[in-house]
């Protein structure tokens, strides 16, 4: 039988190697009943991080200006919210379109799109300001054949508006690039929600979500090929949510071998 000072180098060793797998807190020793000073500084840190991110300026101008040069035209939409303060306290204004963007949506709906593609602040504006740009960039590529309506800058924005600016747009689906709301570990984390038939009133079940798409997560690349598979089979078969699952792993598993 192991001596007590094999089992404790033993546990050092198992939770040396779980750190090396996961940004998540384990493990993190004791002074007395306290946490140690270093741990209670990382979490310090971290905290500041995630509340920077969800107070970062939205770069809309910066962003648009980029998809400009791109030859990509973008429109500019804001929700009900007033500021900053109000979006956090008001999750419901956040979900629906000032008076001013429905009517310049309503002028650019035309004759419809497949796919409307919103680029929205979100809870982390700093996620959408870092990686936005870069996956838009291998993401349209991979929606060849797919008609698209203008791109759509919203800010302030829940989710759910990019219900209504799908449904102004006339479009069969729409894709939202959003701000994730931050971790400890995570707080530049973008999300990218997919909706066959956008409309007011359809519910989070009736979406579908490629999630944690940053530097520590999933790669602009991996993302890429989730959403553009959900966007074609979702578009195929006429559905989202939790009707659709996500069986894109072959696709995405050759593509990531090929990078290799």
């Amino acid at each position: 039988m192991a001596d007590g000072s094999d089992m404790t180098s033993s546990s050092v060793r198992g939770i040396a190697d779980l750190r090396k797998l996961t940004p998540a807190r384990v493990g993190l020793g004791r002074a007395g009943a306290s946490q140690t000073t270093q741990a209670l500084l990382d979490f310090t840190l971290d905290h500041a991080r995630a509340r920077d991110a969800v107070h970062a300026p939205f770069e809309a101008a910066a962003i648009a200006a980029a998809l400009a040069e791109q030859e990509l035209s973008a429109l500019t939409a804001s929700s009900l919210v007033k500021d900053r303060a109000d979006y956090l306290k008001r999750p419901d204004l956040g979900r629906k379109l000032a008076s001013e963007s429905r009517v310049l949506l309503e002028e650019h709906g035309g004759e419809g799109c497949d796919i409307a593609l919103v680029i929205a602040d979100g809870l982390s504006p700093a996620a959408v300001n870092a990686h936005v740009l870069g996956l838009v960039a291998v993401l349209l590529p991979k929606l060849d054949g797919l008609s698209l309506g203008p791109l759509v800058i919203a800010s302030a924005a829940r989710v759910a508006l990019s219900d209504e600016i799908g449904a102004l747009l006339k479009a069969r689906m729409s894709i939202v690039l959003i701000g994730e709301r931050p971790g400890l570990s995570a707080p530049q984390s973008l999300g990218a929600y997919i909706t066959v038939a956008p409309k007011p009133g359809r519910s989070d079940a009736e979406r579908n979500c490629v999630s944690n798409i940053q530097s520590a997560g999933l790669s602009l690349d991996e993302a890429a090929i989730k959403i553009a598979w959900l966007a074609r089979e979702g578009l195929r078969r006429g559905i989202t949510g939790v009707t659709l699952k996500d069986e894109s792993g072959l696709q995405l598993a050759s593509a990531v071998k090929q990078l290799d």
